[in-house]
């Protein structure tokens, strides 16, 4: 029989359709490997349990929306979000950290929250190479005496948004003598620390310092102290559960008209405005966002937030969305090619976006420049909003202070800047 009348023959046909079935299997298996190969893996480390799961919830949302914007593509290449609960606590952290890095293989980390977790992190960072975006975590020296090139901060230092607001709270609201009580690590010193050097340069002076543990339940015996103290006003540093129970217990124990509350922006943050009442109104704060700002950005962000979540966005809801900006520009500029390492840091020092919360760039260190707004709480048309009252444009980490100076300075802490008899 000739080789062309076996080649015609059914049998023939039906071993070449099942041998060409199975190429067309083989090269379909070798092409959903290689999209799933060439997605970019981003492991979101954010607290979805305890003490401050409404922040990371909103952390979330954030970034949530912003890939929605972008269709889940960077650059060309799908997204592939893996997200884990740290709980709040640096040794989950860094569990999970371990877990998205080297079982899950992600190109990169974001989050996660805390202070105290993102100096867990750090050293595990740097050592395994992992290019980390912290758009939350304001730890002063993880840009400063402890800077990392594995970690780029877009959202902020602790002690960069009150370097102006001390100074400004003397010249503007005429206060001499101040009390502060925040929370007892980093976050809470440091924030402190900020407000503390810059309120004592304009020539007032800090004259108490309290340092409530995370989660008290009850501010009384703080209270007390305040209450019976020779100032003009309260410097408060809380966020989440803790600003709800402390701005409350304020109002409670009479002292909300006798002694004018300030303090850092978490205090009065729409993550927990949200759930305040006439306890907040007249809160002065100073931070880098406010959902109430009217520039077009934000006015469209944070409607889109609150269409697709049903609230406003918070400081943290917009910390992961211009993350997710500065990523977007740097892969960009890269090609997409997140696998490497040193092209990906080195473009996204050289981004600059107009982000909702105004325009922001990197400083050398890696931390952002950006405005500082103060803000006091306002109703506003049944609601209340953080109503922007002034803005410091183009603040730094370092404020007017020359770099090599302010760093060869300790680190703020509960010690530092010292109490003065």
């Amino acid at each position: 029989m000739s080789r062309a009348r076996r080649c015609g023959s059914p049998r023939w046909q039906a071993l070449s359709a099942l041998l060409l079935g199975l190429v067309l299997v083989a090269g379909t298996c070798r092409g959903g490997a290689a999209q799933s190969a060439s997605a970019i893996r981003i492991g979101l480390l954010v607290p979805l349990t305890g003490v401050f799961a409404q922040n990371g919830q909103d952390m979330r949302e954030g970034f949530t929306l912003f890939l929605d914007e972008v269709g889940g593509q960077l650059a060309g290449r799908p997204v592939q979000l893996i997200v884990e609960d740290t709980q709040g606590t640096p040794a989950v952290a860094l569990t999970k950290a371990r877990k998205l890095v080297e079982q899950d293989r992600v190109h990169l980390l974001m989050g996660p929250l805390s202070a105290a977790e993102g100096y867990a992190l750090a050293d595990y960072i740097t050592q395994n190479q992992v290019v980390s975006i912290y758009p939350i975590v304001s730890s002063d020296d993880l840009t400063q005496r402890q800077r990392s090139r594995y970690i780029v901060r877009t959202g902020w230092s602790s002690s960069q948004v009150t370097h102006p607001f001390g100074g400004w709270v003397y010249e503007h609201l005429g206060y001499r003598r101040v009390a502060t009580i925040a929370y007892d690590f980093a976050f809470g010193h440091e924030v402190v620390g900020g407000f503390h050097q810059t309120f004592e340069e304009a020539g007032g002076r800090v004259v108490l310092k309290l340092w409530p543990p995370i989660g008290a339940p009850d501010y009384a015996p703080y209270l007390s102290q305040l209450a019976s103290a020779d100032i003009d006003a309260v410097f408060a540093v809380f966020s989440g559960g803790d600003a709800l129970r402390f701005v409350s217990q304020y109002q409670q124990f009479g002292l909300k008209d006798r002694l004018p509350l300030i303090g850092g922006g978490t205090l009065t943050d729409e993550h927990v405005l949200r759930s305040m009442g006439d306890e907040a109104f007249g809160v002065v704060t100073a931070l880098h966002y406010s959902a109430a700002l009217q520039t077009p950005q934000n006015q469209r962000f944070a409607s889109e937030y609150e269409r697709r979540f049903g609230r406003v966005p918070s400081y943290y809801s917009e910390g992961t969305y211009t993350a997710g900006l500065f990523l977007k520009a740097a892969l960009e500029a890269t090609g997409g090619q997140v696998e490497d390492k040193e092209s990906l840091l080195a473009a996204l020092l050289q981004v600059s976006v107009d982000a909702p919360r105004g325009p922001v760039r990197l400083d050398a260190y890696q931390n952002p420049v950006q405005n500082v707004y103060v803000r006091r709480v306002e109703r506003v048309g049944g609601r209340l909003q953080n109503t922007v009252i002034d803005t410091f444009p183009s603040v730094s980490q370092f404020w007017t202070y020359d770099p090599a100076w302010f760093l060869s300075r300790p680190v703020y802490s509960r010690e530092f800047p010292p109490v003065r008899p």
